[in-house]
């Protein structure tokens, strides 16, 4: 899992800034390799399995020893844990509902990280994405969601939540920062030029 390189997040950061200068709204874009390291799965997992798989052999057919049961439950637990630690395995150990859950924390810490509760008028808007979740949300502050509903939103996370699965995360946040752009310009259109917040893309390795 490869995040974006300098070039592409200049081409993120230079979107921000054409759609800036048609809305009062702060964008704000956070990539996050993952939301979380799990380092509790893997161990969980391979205790679970490591009890009860040698346990069952030795159940049905009485051919380990205590001793030797254990050394297989030994030698089941490290070599799962070092299986289960391979990110691409781990991510697939974790119930959706744990990961969406996760992320969504990280992105409602990163919203105030970023300070995008400061900004005049309350305009701050969220692009969040954690690829190893494929896992993408908006979030605004108060000023923009008194006049856009958070169902204006689904579709555009939907859209950007297919792309970051496909691997084309740079295709996705320059449509959902588009996309967003052309809601904004309506609702939240520009009274007075200012950018109160970097337009870098944050990147959370």
């Amino acid at each position: 899992m490869a995040l974006l390189s300098e070039h592409e997040q200049r081409q993120v950061a230079e979107a921000i800034a054409r759609v800036e200068q048609q809305t009062d709204a702060e964008l704000v874009t956070v990539l996050a390799a993952r939301a979380d390291d799990y380092a509790y799965i893997p161990l969980l997992w391979a205790s679970l399995i490591a009890l009860v798989v040698p346990g069952v052999v030795h159940y049905l057919s009485g051919y380990l020893t205590m001793y030797t049961l254990l050394l297989a439950q030994w030698a089941t637990f490290i070599v799962l844990c070092l299986v289960f630690r391979l990110p691409k395995v781990t991510t697939r150990l974790i119930p959706r509902s744990v990961r969406h859950w996760r992320a969504s924390n990280l992105a409602r810490r990163q919203f105030l990280e970023q300070n995008l509760h400061h900004t005049v008028g309350s305009t701050g808007v969220l692009i969040f994405v954690s690829e190893a979740e494929r896992y993408v949300e908006i979030l605004v502050d108060e000023g923009i969601s008194k006049r856009l509903d958070d169902s204006n939103w689904d579709a555009i996370v939907q859209a950007f939540t297919q792309q970051v699965k496909q691997g084309q995360t740079l295709a996705g946040f320059i449509a959902c920062i588009q996309a967003c752009g052309e809601l904004l310009k309506v609702h939240v259109p520009l009274t007075q030029a200012r950018n109160e917040l970097p337009n870098r893309l944050v990147v959370l390795e």
